[in-house]
């Protein structure tokens, strides 16, 4: 999949795509939806399929202060979309500047002059442009006058997820998910997804104190506004990636997440213990799957017992990957 930042580095040989838009955050069943409609307009029309997204989140350049989580980082947000048959991804910096393009702005400099839409796939709720004054309806009468078909796709049938109050059922979206994690409720979120919810970063070094009770741990420092799940202890896996994003292997593993309150810890960690593995992961591009909330995170009296409650941690891990 080709991939590139900003208008200015659009291939000049991609030709006329379908292009899709929107920030994708998760890329749940609801978004897989919508972009498999476009790659299918696209596959129709023998064009590229092409990704519009935005870094950072609009919400933090209009609102400061209300960054919402983020559900994927951008190198995993791209291996879900190309996996869906995405052939282009271009990420656009959401700037001041950029929030106030009138909609026909927008659709003249982005859609046409650098991206050649020649058909445009989005949600039936899509806004866009300066105060969100744009539209499906608006985009439409602008691709009658630029040349370009609009297609507003009806997200409704994608499908609901359980609502994890009781009340029935709650339709897929990234706030949803967003809620569903930092209630630690996995399972809802995986359901939303269509597979386990994944922090990505790198293993640092921590304090080392996993090594020294017997149980390593690998020390996961994800980007800034990543969704991580609430306090707690997770069944799940470890994924270590290369430094493009592909996955080159999955190890089972006991999680870890919160401030280690039983030695008076300060600062909130993702820690991972891969079941039967050895060796060095220092440096390694990882991603931690979420699969089950085991507990919440506890302070206990002395170290003897937060042996035997990770021992067991690691035993419920074992028979929750039915391992």
């Amino acid at each position: 999949m080709l991939r590139w930042r900003g208008l200015d580095a659009t291939p000049g040989d991609l030709g006329r795509a379908v292009v899709t838009i929107g920030m994708y955050d998760g890329v749940h069943r609801g978004h897989q939806h919508l972009i498999g409609a476009a790659v299918a307009r696209a596959r129709a029309m023998r064009r590229p399929a092409l990704l519009l997204t935005f870094d950072p989140h609009p919400a933090e350049v209009v609102r400061p202060g209300s960054h919402p989580a983020i559900l994927t980082a951008a190198d995993r947000k791209a291996e879900l979309v190309a996996a869906l048959g995405v052939d282009a991804m271009c990420v656009l910096p959401f700037t001041s500047a950029f929030s106030r393009l009138t909609p026909g702005e927008f659709t003249h400099t982005v859609l046409v002059e650098h991206l050649h839409a020649a058909q445009v796939v989005v949600g039936r709720n899509f806004t866009y442009g300066h105060r969100a004054e744009g539209d499906v309806e608006t985009l439409t009468a602008e691709g009658r006058r630029f040349g370009f078909g609009v297609e507003g796709v009806d997200l409704t049938s994608v499908g609901q997820a359980p609502d994890p109050a009781g009340d029935g059922e709650v339709t897929i979206s990234s706030t949803y998910i967003r809620a569903c994690v930092a209630a630690g409720d996995m399972a809802s979120a995986a359901l939303a997804l269509g597979r386990p919810h994944r922090v990505d970063g790198i293993v640092v070094r921590g304090d080392r104190r996993g090594r020294e009770l017997g149980y390593p741990t690998a020390n996961v420092e994800s980007p800034r506004y990543t969704a991580v799940p609430a306090d707690g202890v997770y069944a799940g896996h470890l994924v270590l990636r290369d430094h493009h994003g592909v996955t080159r292997s999955r190890h089972p593993a006991a999680i870890s997440v919160g401030s280690n309150p039983t030695f008076s810890g300060a600062r909130r960690t993702v820690e991972a213990f891969l079941l039967d593995f050895e060796g060095d992961l220092y440096g390694e591009h990882v991603g931690v799957e979420f699969v089950e909330r085991l507990r919440p995170m506890t302070a206990f009296a002395g170290i003897p017992e937060l042996l035997v409650a990770m021992a067991d941690d690691v035993s419920r891990t074992r028979v929750l990957l039915g391992l």
